[in-house]
This record gives C-alpha cells, structure tokens and sequence, in this order.
C-alpha cells in the first residue's frame, strides 16, 4: 500500500537538510543535507542551490504530495520591482546595525512625545520586540543609511523563508510572496498580538513612505501557501506557509503550554509555548508568534555552540575531548568563568561585547578547567534566558534541550546543575525539518489541529544544582570590554 509522504525543510545559517517523512505517522523515509557559504551576509541563490543539492540527496521530491519551509529569521532579503535580489542578504548574526536598532529605538519614544527612555516599551507594545541588531526592521534602516541607492530601490522584502518557499512556487510576481505569523513576528515591523503589519515602523525603517512595499502574506498555520513551479516539475507540491526556525522545532518537537525548548545551536534559544502575547520593554524577552495559533517568547543569545568550538580550537581537541576535558574538571572550575560574549551578545544587547575568561588562578589554568568553564558559561547565558521567561510569567515546566550542541556528553551532563533542574533530551534531530514536514502533513490533512507524530524517545538528565555556577557568572558578567 502506497504511503504519502512530506517534506520539511530546514534553511539554517550553516547548512539546508530536507526530510522526507510518511505523513500519517511521522517515520522518516529519507534525509539529504547540502552546506551554506559562511559569513553574516550571504546570496540567496546559494540557499537555493544548497536546496537543489539537499533535495537531490533525499532522492528528490517526485512522490512527495507537500513540502514546507523552515528557516533562519530576521535575515534581510530586499528585492527589485522586476523580483531580483537587490544585495547578499544581512542575516540575523550581523551586527552592524547596531547603531541603527539604539536610533529606531529612541526615535519612536520621540515621537511619542514621550522622550527617548521610553521607546523600548513603545516597541514593545507595538510589535513585541524592542529593536536589536539582529531584526529586520534595523537593517532596512542601516541600508537606508549605507546604502540609499539600494534603500530606494526596494520594492519589496522577504526573510529567507518566505523566498525560497516563493521560489518553489516559481517566483512570479511579488505579490505572490508569503510567510507565517511566527517568521513575520521576527521582522520587527509586525504586531503579533493584534496580528497585522506595522507599515508605520516599516516607514520609519526605510525613511521613506512604505505602503508601495510588498510584504509577504500572512498566512494561516495550516493554510495553503500555493502549489510548486510547474515548469521546474513541482506542479504536483501542495506549499505550507513554512515558519521561523524556531517556531518549526517548536511544533516539530510537539511542545505545548509550559514546555520550554533550550537549543543550543549557533545561537542559544530559549523559547516557550504561551497562550498569551508577550510584551517585555527590557528587550530580553521577543514576543514572537508559534506555527499553531498561540506564542513562542523567546530570549536569544549570540553565542552558543561556537563557543564550544572556539574552546575546542582553543585547546587543539575535537569536540569528544572538549567534553570528556570539562567533566574532568569540578563543578565551578575553581572559580573560573568565561563570560562567552566571543561575537558581542543579543540578551543581554551588547553587540560590540568581547569575551572575559575570569578568575584564572595556579589550580585553574588547566585544559579542564577552561573546557569546564566554557560549558558553564555557555549554559549561565541560556539559563539567564530562562529567567527571563519566568520575569515575564511564561510558564516553565519541562525543559528539553536541543540542538547541535546538546550532542555533547559534557553539555547534557551539566546543564540540569546549571539550571537547576532536570532536562530533557531528546534523541538527535532535525527538529526544524521535522516541524516544517509537520506543517506540511497538516495543510494536506486539512485538521484543526496537526498529525500527532511521535519521532523521539526522551531521556532526563538530573544533577546536584550549583546555584554558586550562577552567582559568579552574574556578578562577572558585565566584565567586558568593547570591540574598537
């Protein structure tokens, strides 16, 4: 009996993966995975030809019935009236509209009539999210600064999701261009709550008029975005609206009310599943939307598993050895902290921040005790992130750690002491392909709510709290020096 089968597809910063999953039960049929260019601004057609090869690795999409887009967010793709990409994509790890997001940030507080100390409750409220370097809101402004020419010529923007999901549908016209609530609530020009765009923030981005500017539509969880290009053979694909990487490991996972998800991946994550909008005028919590209908507030950090890889670098071992290095250490690393600020940091906002390594004594400056002391840094910055939450009244009660670096033994192992409470860990995945292959199932179902997969055994991970990992990490933490 035949089976029908979905894709999911996950656009990441560092690489594209593609699954093919039976979309009844979830089971995994096929995987293919093609790398992306390094670098914090990169040109879309090589997520586009990093797609050709990743599809092509997971033997193709010819008996596949729907495919969905799961994608890194916040990163800028401007295009022309005739649809071509003006300039490579900013993405969301590039920092130098910095100075833009402290400008946005002021200038609406001014024109409040309220004064610059309260623009960051006037974003918060308006869009759920006090403007960082990271959103697309503040690099439209950087390139209305830097770049005018190009600044006027945009006639339309899209995140990475919302591209490649319009060029699997041919690319046409730019009208034809959509997303979803969780990737448009990532832009900083969309007001999750009231569920609508702010052309005015927009506006004030491009200085410039915006209501020629083509945003993408907002789709449903479950709606049809649309069928695949004809003409590239693709007819036969029904479309999802995709999601923001976040918000498809999120409905990949199967969270609901009360999980939290910590992925520890390029950047550190700490999202949860809420009812409600949040709205956090201290900037440390974005108020974002999930792929269901409900909210995903989420605190990200910069820095997370490459700060694992510079250690690992740092001290000439693979990643095995880093691990095995920091479990030799003692909890605490005898009073050793690295504050991991390695590429400036988004919570807490310091994007031109360096790193500190802090406390180095005779008993300290070992291979161990700094491998030590990376973990624990890493995972102080993600647990910050889940105070955060709590400051907000999100609910915690399970905590499950994902990502490329929850893989590492040393990671599992001492984050519940860390935290201060157990985890959970599911197996290895692709938890941002698998959401997207969810999604997918649920348009072609047409049910209000999602296939029930179940695709992960879990483990829990418990150790002895060391509330003293904290307390030296907060009272060190802002012992950084600026870059240049």
């Amino acid at each position: 009996m035949s089976q029908t089968l979905v894709a999911g597809i996950d656009s990441s910063t560092q690489s594209c993966k593609v699954v093919v999953r039976d979309a009844e039960t979830g089971r995994l049929r096929r995987f293919g995975q093609a790398p992306h260019p390094p670098g914090t601004e990169v040109d879309p057609a090589a997520w586009w030809d990093a797609l050709q090869v990743a599809v092509a690795a997971a033997g193709g999409l010819d008996d596949v019935a729907a495919v969905a887009v799961g994608g890194q967010q916040h990163g800028l793709v401007a295009l022309d009236a005739h649809g071509a990409v003006i300039r490579p994509a900013l993405l969301w790890n590039d920092t130098r509209s910095a100075d833009a997001a402290a400008d946005l940030t002021a200038e609406l507080g001014r024109a409040l009539g309220t004064g610059t100390a309260d623009g960051p409750a006037a974003w918060a409220a308006a869009t759920g999210t006090v403007p960082v370097a990271s959103l697309t809101a503040t690099k439209l402004r950087w390139l209305a600064d830097h770049e005018p020419d190009n600044a006027a010529r945009v006639a339309a923007v899209a995140l990475p999701h919302d591209w490649l999901t319009w060029r699997l549908a041919g690319g046409a016209g730019l009208e034809d261009l959509v997303t979803d609530r969780s990737e448009a609530s990532g832009t900083g020009y969309y007001d999750p709550a009231a569920g609508q765009y702010r052309r005015d923030l927009l506006a004030r981005a491009l200085r410039r008029g915006a209501d020629d500017v083509v945003l993408p539509r907002v789709l449903g969880p479950a709606q049809p975005a649309g069928r695949g290009d004809g003409a590239a053979g693709l007819g036969h694909l029904v479309l999802g609206p995709g999601a923001g990487d976040n918000a498809a490991a999120a409905l990949g996972l199967g969270m609901r009310g009360g999980d939290v998800a910590i992925s520890v991946g390029t950047s550190g994550v700490v999202s949860a599943v809420a009812p409600e909008p949040v709205q956090d005028p201290s900037g440390l919590v974005a108020g974002f939307a999930d792929a269901t209908g409900a909210f995903l507030p989420l605190a990200v950090t910069l820095n997370a598993s490459r700060v694992l890889d510079a250690a690992a670098a740092l001290l000439g071992v693979d990643h095995r050895a880093l691990s095995d290095l920091a479990l030799a250490a003692p909890p605490g690393a005898d009073g050793l902290t690295l504050v991991p600020y390695l590429e400036g940091e988004r919570t807490p906002n310091l994007p031109r921040a360096t790193g500190s390594l802090l406390g180095l004594s005779v008993a300290s400056m070992t291979p161990a005790h700094v491998a030590r002391a990376a973990v624990e840094g890493m995972l102080s910055g993600l647990a910050d992130g889940l105070d955060a939450l709590r400051a907000q009244r999100v609910p915690v009660e399970r905590v499950h750690l994902i990502g490329g670096g929850a893989r590492s033994r040393a990671v599992r192992a001492i984050a519940p002491a860390v935290l201060g409470r157990p985890v959970l860990v599911p197996e290895p995945g692709e938890y941002v392909a698998d959401g997207a292959a969810r999604q997918a199932a649920w348009v072609l179902a047409g049910t209000a709510e999602p296939p029930a997969w179940r695709i992960s055994t879990v483990r829990t991970w418990e150790a002895a709290p060391t509330p003293e990992v904290r307390e030296r990490y907060a009272a060190r933490r802002h012992l950084v020096a600026e870059r240049g």
